[in-house]
């Protein structure tokens, strides 16, 4: 009985050395860390951002899949972190996007862009810990897009507002981005010259804090 004690203690010391030991599990992770899979927290009041890379273009098709429409070489996206709970569940941010330096082909009888501007933001936003990213308007601030465009009869504004008025892009740790596709913008305003749907597609990446961690999705 003595030696069964003794035996006993000691597995259990073992077994607790062990437990201690162990690194934290990924649940035990906030929805959006820094450096690594389950690392430290990024803060709540922290903006993360990216821009899409060299050589990309965000893209306003006028079909899904399209080859025409309008495309920018230059974008960017950026959030503000309003909630980052344990995972799994789902960060709260709010989110703004830009894009400049805009040329379009395939549209009849416009020529080109002279201004591009997204109203109403921030966005509210959430990034899941399945990767899903939901950016979602107001009925009083809907996810808006004002388009100056050049045509053969000088210049012409078309707004065009998301279909539902919301986007859905997919975050991937692998490169840490964020992505959309063929998200549907439907014509507010405008003339014939304004097509009546714009689909957006963008990838924005890599995605880091404002001192440049990169950031993954738990």
């Amino acid at each position: 009985m003595h030696k069964n004690r003794i035996a006993a203690a000691v597995m259990t010391g073992a077994a607790v050395s062990l437990l201690l030991a162990a690194p934290a599990l990924a649940d035990d992770a906030t929805v959006l860390t820094t450096d690594t899979l389950a690392g430290p927290a990024v803060a709540v009041g922290d903006t993360i951002s990216a821009s899409i890379v060299s050589g990309a273009q965000a893209v306003f098709a006028t079909a899904a899949g399209g080859a025409n429409g309008m495309k920018c070489n230059t974008s960017s996206f950026s959030a503000v972190v309003n909630d980052n709970p344990a995972a799994p569940g789902a960060a709260a941010l709010g989110s703004t996007l830009a894009v400049s330096n805009c040329t379009i082909t395939g549209v009849p009888g416009v020529t080109g862009v002279n201004s591009v501007a997204i109203s109403n933001q921030p966005y509210a936003t959430t990034v899941a810990s399945d990767g899903t990213v939901t950016v979602t308007g107001t009925a009083t601030a809907p996810i808006s897009a004002t388009l100056n465009l050049k045509t053969l009869l000088g210049s012409v504004t078309c707004v065009f507002v998301a279909n539902g008025n919301s986007i859905s892009g997919v975050a991937d740790n692998t490169d840490n981005s964020i992505s959309f596709t063929d998200q549907q913008f439907n014509k507010s305003t405008g003339p014939a010259a304004c097509v009546a749907n714009g689909f957006f597609s963008a990838k924005y990446t890599p995605v880091v804090t404002s001192a440049s961690a990169p950031v993954f999705v738990n």
